[in-house]
């Protein structure tokens, strides 16, 4: 198919908001965020305290957490699907090819970025104010809230960095998910099968609109960056 006529279709596909392709979309998106959202939850207050506490072996827990920031998608796609397989220890729950298993894949890839960057920013923090929250008697858990709302705008553009990673990835789904039509099929795997099978209007529709929040999440996140040094300023 000439390129030309493979972008015009692309596009007619986006602006005609197509059922089937904005399905796709919107299950990316639904994933991608759950998936951010716990490792949020989870990573923010185990990064906070990694950076303030100090207990035997935490050296070789942040060494372990910065080297899984690297963990490639495959490998964690292996990982949840031998979990959930019927043979693992959380088969019983039936969650193997359905989007709870591709948000628990993408939650594994997202959350050692959450806690690596949170550790950083708070342990910096930390440095700064510590005297000043003992005085106030706010150590340990106690100190955490304060620390994570002063460093809120670097976070922030860590966890977007986060969702940059999830929304992009494409292995992980690929193995839990099976890529169905209609329930677990994601952007990037549509990509590649539709790209396989030759349609190329469709996987250059998902293409235009993956780069477009690739483009928009380093805009909020540059955005989110300025504005926190406009307030540290």
């Amino acid at each position: 198919m000439d390129v030309s006529l493979a972008f015009s279709r692309a596009l007619s596909l986006i602006v005609g908001l197509d059922p089937q392709f904005l399905q796709v979309v919107e299950l990316s998106l639904r994933v991608s965020l759950s998936a951010v959202i716990l490792a949020a939850v989870i990573g923010l207050p185990m990064g906070a305290l990694l950076a303030i506490g100090r207990f035997p072996g935490r050296s070789i827990i942040v060494v372990v957490i910065n080297a899984l920031m690297g963990l490639p998608p495959v490998v964690a796609g292996l990982i949840v699907f031998l979990l959930l397989s019927r043979s693992g220890p959380m088969g019983a729950m039936g969650w193997l090819f359905s989007p709870t298993a591709m948000i628990v894949a993408q939650t594994l890839l997202v959350l050692p970025i959450v806690i690596a960057l949170t550790r950083g920013t708070i342990e910096e923090l930390w440095g700064e104010y510590r005297e000043h929250l003992i005085s106030l008697d706010l150590t340990g858990w106690r100190a955490v809230p304060t620390l994570l709302w002063d460093g809120r705008f670097a976070l922030t553009t860590g966890i977007l960095a986060g969702f940059g990673r999830a929304s992009a990835e494409v292995g992980a789904v690929l193995i839990v998910g099976g890529n169905i039509a209609g329930y677990t099929r994601t952007m990037t795997t549509s990509i590649a099968l539709e790209t396989s099978k030759g349609d190329l209007p469709v996987a250059l529709g998902l293409g235009i609109l993956l780069i477009s929040l690739t483009l928009t999440i380093n805009a909020l996140a540059f955005g989110v960056s300025r504005i926190g040094v406009r307030f540290s300023g």
